[in-house]
């Protein structure tokens, strides 16, 4: 199962818009994406309750894990969303 570490850029964290443009971005992928913090238990990323359960803040490493088809492609995509601020 391919995987991606990363910073999360945006000043809100994965909070409010943020984590709205994540999650439908997740959601649109061609696989199952899931997230987690570094220690913690992976949730589904296209689900806005868990974003918000993960409580991520600006410069919080992530990690993205996908299986299936085209899996690297998804990560490499929501690997650059978050390594942007999307609050600008």
């Amino acid at each position: 199962m391919p995987e991606r570490t990363t910073v999360v850029a945006s000043k809100a964290g994965l909070h409010a818009r943020p984590a709205a443009v994540f999650v439908k971005a997740a959601g649109e992928q061609p696989t199952a994406v899931s997230i987690r913090k570094p220690d913690g238990d992976p949730v589904d990323a296209s689900s806005i309750l868990s974003i918000m359960t993960l409580g991520v803040e600006q410069g919080d490493e992530v990690v993205l894990s996908a299986e299936g088809e085209r899996a690297d492609e998804a990560l490499d995509a929501l690997v650059s969303l978050l390594e942007r601020d999307m609050d600008e």
